[in-house]
């Protein structure tokens, strides 16, 4: 928009330096606290590491999910297509306050679930994936981002949406989840109804019923090999269906 100028200048022409634009159009951060790493012993007796995603490695698992646009099937392309804009978000510092974390078992991604922080008390889940089957990696991840939300950031409320029947089938209604009136609540994700999970329903019930799905607990310390094994990892050539 132009409009005439009220008073003479001694500048018509200004201009920035991008790094000065930067600071304003990135989102500025709150102080999060880090992920601790943790694993967990699954049923076949393999240990799954679960870890905050780092920057350098987030091609990889951008390139998985870009896979995941391509399938029709059960919402896999709108989920898919979702996970890639927020990691690209998270990775071109356009998405406010995220964490991202990876699970993996001998150095192969076999999880993945992010979301981010609204303020200090709400917490927005994005999405959880589960890249292999059959070892409840959905469930960890999923607890992974309660825990975060209620048990290191101390947060109040834990804020989800689902695109698919299945995750809703899982998450909302196996975890009873109530849901704020529509449209004066919405989530983010499409202006979708918001389920929610608060701190107290969570040391009620909602932590020991995902303790049951996952069939044990988050451990810590992490063992040096255990995080050595899994310094680097490769993502499944064939995308989960």
């Amino acid at each position: 928009m132009r409009k005439e100028i009220p008073e003479e200048v001694s500048q018509r022409q200004i201009t920035f330096d991008v790094e000065e634009l930067e600071a304003i159009l990135c989102p500025p951060p709150m102080n999060l606290p880090d992920f601790e790493p943790a694993y967990i012993e699954l049923k076949d007796g393999s240990k799954m590491l679960i870890r905050s995603l780092r920057k350098e490695e987030a091609k990889p698992l951008m390139n998985y999910v870009g896979e995941m646009m391509k399938v029709e099937r059960d919402f896999y392309d709108i989920v898919g297509a979702r996970v890639y804009s927020e990691i690209l978000g998270w990775l071109r510092n356009r998405l406010k306050d995220s964490y991202q974390f990876v699970g993996l078992i001998n150095g192969e991604a076999v999880g993945f679930a992010n979301g981010r922080l609204m303020n200090e008390d709400i917490n927005i889940s994005l999405h959880s994936l589960a890249l292999k089957r059959g070892s409840a990696i959905g469930a960890i991840m999923y607890y992974c981002k309660c825990y975060y939300a209620f048990e290191q950031c101390n947060q109040k409320e834990f804020w989800a949406t689902y695109e698919s029947y299945n995750g809703f089938k899982r998450w909302g209604m196996g975890m009873a989840q109530p849901s704020y009136p529509w449209p004066q609540y919405q989530h983010e994700l499409g202006g979708a109804r918001v389920f929610y999970v608060t701190k107290d329903y969570w040391n009620a019930s909602v932590k020991k019923y995902l303790q049951h799905l996952i069939k044990g607990e988050l451990k810590r310390p992490v063992p040096a090999e255990l995080l050595k094994a899994n310094e680097n990892f490769t993502v499944p050539k064939e995308i989960l269906i």
